[in-house]
């Protein structure tokens, strides 16, 4: 199979084309790492390949599995059970992980080839992807702009077709937000649609949640439906819909109630790509019949920014203690980079009362959001406030100290949209409806009541339809 070929297929036809007996699954991989090869010199998106994992493949044509012998890439902030799983961080250098995560295991289960890991920023921190472990990881659409983070590494090489999956994570639209960037789909499930698994009960206050990003929205719905459902020992658990989320994938038949914000609760408006990008998605829905409203829900900016970075910052610290224990190291100015080392030491500051504080003005958030989605179906806004960022915009490292609020502040100025969903829990997804005149494309977000990603996935069948994109190819591509 050509590289053209194999980069213009996703993962469901891939599957497809192993189950007739038309390609195996070591051809695809070979394929794969053909590819990855290609483009990764440019892009620096994955740290290491797994070529071993060839001999393992057999010849077998029909093997069992909705998507088996389909190429995949992990993220590095993804456990897989005896890969190298460093979270992009030199206080884990060389560390191995004992488990798979939730997200691997399911795609492991689904039969998917997973043939190296991607870079992240480190813990996943920044909206951008640069570490000291890794170095700096670029756009394929222009080799100066980031990808975004913190799953720069799987988008990049998604949208260079080197693989039409890889696995992401999001605790502040780490998943949405390089999707954006990268012209993909980027779907943040609803809090525990997915089980935690071996994370604690509640991943980062129940901000953060793992999946994967797509080229296309039939492959995000498969993958959910594979990976969703609770394990037992989990705090609570969501009920599967009636229908499969494959199976819903036509354009809304109900009217839908739409709200539509292009000022984030900072009080900044996104710039004109972005703002262009949610009107055009504005206008379609209106001529689909829906009826369309410009509001969005009240919450206090300042007080969220603040229990935010408590939070965050608390559960870093914890975990970086542990983190350095379990491998004889310290964290420290020589193990984590200078805005990581801030943020571990401002947890140290964040007392039990800051915590509870915090979750208070989380609740009075969710309440606000919840009571919102009352009145509306859908809530369409910026992804990102503007396309990728240059490389240099900002910096993970930058020399002297840094004040952890300043930092975190500078990184929700990126992420202004997409936070508040990891808050309230509810499902949101990034699709690539829009482009910048020099080419760049820019993502809309969509977000849905909880536990309703059917109408996020009807919606997005919608505007891949409306507005394809899976036939957009970044300068750096496989099939240059």
């Amino acid at each position: 199979m050509s590289l053209s070929e194999y980069s213009s297929k996703d993962a469901t036809e891939l599957a497809f084309l192993v189950k007739r007996g038309e390609v195996t699954a070591k051809e695809l991989a070979e394929t794969a790492l053909k590819a990855i090869t290609s483009v990764n010199g440019e892009l620096n998106a994955v740290i290491e390949t797994f070529p071993g994992r060839l001999e393992n493949l057999s010849s077998e044509r029909h093997p069992e599995g909705a998507l088996s012998g389909v190429p995949m890439l992990n993220k590095d902030l993804e456990s897989e059970a005896d890969t190298t799983f460093e979270m992009g961080c030199e206080l884990l250098r060389g560390n191995v992980a004992t488990e798979d995560s939730v997200v691997v295991a399911g795609l492991r289960r689904a039969g998917l080839n997973n043939l190296g890991r991607t870079t992240c920023p480190e813990f996943g921190l920044a909206s951008i992807t640069e570490s000291r472990i890794a170095g700096v990881t670029r756009n394929p659409w222009d080799l100066q702009r980031t990808p975004g983070g913190s799953s720069g590494g799987s988008c990049a090489m998604v949208a260079a077709g080197a693989v039409p999956i890889a696995t992401a994570s999001d605790g502040g639209g780490s998943i949405r937000s390089p999707a954006a960037h990268c012209g993909l789909v980027g779907l943040k499930p609803t809090r525990n649609r997915l089980s935690p698994g071996l994370y604690p009960a509640d991943p980062v206050a129940g901000l953060a949640v793992s999946f994967v990003v797509t080229r296309s929205v039939r492959d995000s719905a498969l993958v959910l439906d594979l990976t969703q459902g609770w394990k037992p020992g989990d705090a609570y658990g969501l009920q599967r819909p009636e229908q499969a989320y494959v199976s819903a994938l036509t354009p809304p038949r109900k009217k839908l109630r739409v709200a539509y914000a292009t000022t984030a609760w900072t009080g900044v408006k996104a710039d004109k790509d972005a703002v262009d990008g949610v009107e055009k998605t504005v206008r379609l829905l209106e001529q689909e019949g829906h009826m369309i409203e410009e509001a969005k829900p009240a919450y206090d900016h300042p007080s969220f920014a603040k229990a935010t970075l408590d939070i965050w910052s608390s559960g870093a610290t914890v975990a970086f203690d542990a983190l350095g224990a379990m491998l004889g190291r310290k964290p420290g100015p020589d193990t984590l980079q200078t805005t990581t080392f801030a943020i571990y030491e401002y947890g140290k500051t964040v007392t039990a009362a800051d915590l509870y504080t915090a979750l208070e003005v989380f609740n009075a958030l969710n309440q606000s959001v919840g009571a919102f989605f009352e009145t509306y179906d859908l809530f369409v806004t910026p992804t990102c406030m503007s396309a990728a960022p240059l490389i240099g915009a900002v910096r993970c490292d930058p020399p002297g100290p840094v004040d952890a609020a300043r930092w975190s502040e500078e990184m929700n100025a990126i992420d202004s949209f997409m936070a508040v969903f990891n808050t309230s829990g509810h499902p949101a997804i990034s699709l690539p409806v829009h482009w910048t005149s020099t080419g760049l494309p820019v993502g809309v977000q969509f977000a849905a009541r909880f536990a309703n990603e059917t109408t996020l996935f009807q919606v997005a069948s919608l505007f891949e339809q409306a507005l394809p994109w899976r036939d957009k190819r970044p300068p750096v591509h496989v099939a240059r």
